[in-house]
């Protein structure tokens, strides 16, 4: 089987293929990648001598460029992890997020719907978000039959793109699975998310720039259980069917950057109230949703997945890794992400 998979350096994608590329010798795996900020080639340096992975350069905006892979390497099934993901860069600027989270989803389902023929044997596999259904209370948790809600244009974008790929499914019969996740971390994601964003500016004896009082509460998931979950819904999921994923473990902003700390202390062996006067509450950002949870039973019954790790051992194995990747650590905090620290928090007032 050939699978094509969008988005293949950045967060998810990298370790996606990280897992399943050596894993899997009689699958051919095509990485599908525009390498913007978020992308990282070294995220997938001991994949580039496998006969069974190919690293292939473009955007999937460029419909004529996308026909041509299709032409190529003629794959069977489409893991879609390629999108903008950050809700700040959504607001600052909204444009980027419908060009490429609608735009070039309704490219690749384009490309499918002329390329696939035959639909048998074939997949459509989007990954998106829990952010498309809002904000939830107190209480209660996402299920797959929840209406949608986006608060920022970047569940926005990634909304329509859910309805589009549906949309596929039912009027043209494209075989499609769409599935929605909470918030993951783990190795290899860009310093611009909560966790790594943490570590790093601890580390280097920065701010830790926490919004509002902290109080947010996020669903979290370990990358390697949510690549997991995919893989299953490659092998075990239903057509036209939406699959919630979700880690079960709820923390508010502050307690993570607190635990952060607790930990970093432990594996650097410094005074935890080091790390811990860092913590500076600035200007919470527009439309900020207040708590995220997820109810993931349909996957978990459906294809016996269950998340591996809980936040105490995902959150230390994160944070080892980022203590143990300093060449990588480094390449990244240059250029793009210095420009981005600027441009979101040096113009937030500090609250405290």
């Amino acid at each position: 089987m050939k699978i094509l998979v969008t988005g293949g350096a950045g967060f998810i994608g990298s370790n996606f293929l990280n897992l399943f590329v050596p894993r899997y010798k009689n699958y051919h795996f095509i990485n599908l990648d525009k390498l913007t900020y978020a992308a990282n080639p070294l995220n997938l340096t001991e994949l580039e001598s496998l006969p069974n992975y190919t690293f292939v350069h473009g955007d999937i905006t460029d419909y004529a460029w996308l026909e041509n892979v299709f032409d190529n390497y003629s794959p069977e099934l489409v893991v879609h992890f390629a999108a903008e993901s950050h809700v700040d860069r959504s607001i600052i600027g909204p444009e980027a997020f419908v060009h490429v989270n609608v735009n070039g989803t309704f490219n690749l389902l384009e490309v499918c719907r002329k390329k696939w023929e035959k639909m048998g044997g074939k997949l459509f596999l989007h990954i998106s978000t829990d952010e498309v259904y809002g904000s939830l209370g107190q209480t209660g948790y996402f299920t797959e039959n929840m209406p949608y809600f986006p608060s920022s244009p970047y569940s926005a974008s990634k909304a329509s793109a859910d309805h589009f790929v549906r949309a596929y499914y039912v009027t043209y019969g494209l075989p499609a699975i769409v599935s929605n996740c909470s918030n993951n971390y783990g190795p290899y994601q860009f310093p611009e998310k909560l966790i790594p964003l943490i570590i790093l500016n601890a580390l280097s004896g920065k701010q830790l720039p926490v919004y509002g009082k902290g109080d947010n509460v996020r669903d979290w998931l370990y990358v390697d259980d949510h690549c997991r979950a995919l893989w299953e819904l490659t092998q075990k999921g239903k057509l036209g069917e939406t699959y919630n994923i979700g880690g079960n473990n709820e923390w508010k902003n502050i307690e993570i950057v607190e635990e952060i700390c607790r930990l970093l202390a432990e594996e650097t062996g410094k005074d935890k109230d080091e790390y811990l006067n860092l913590i500076a509450f600035v200007e919470d950002r527009p439309g900020h949703d207040k708590r995220y949870a997820i109810d993931a039973s349909k996957i978990k019954n459906e294809t016996e997945w269950e998340p591996l790790e809980d936040f105490s051992t995902g959150l230390r194995k994160t944070i080892r890794w980022y203590l143990e990747n300093q060449e990588w650590v480094e390449k990244v905090k240059t250029g793009e992400y210095l420009q981005w620290m600027e441009l979101n928090y040096n113009h937030r007032s500090r609250l405290n």
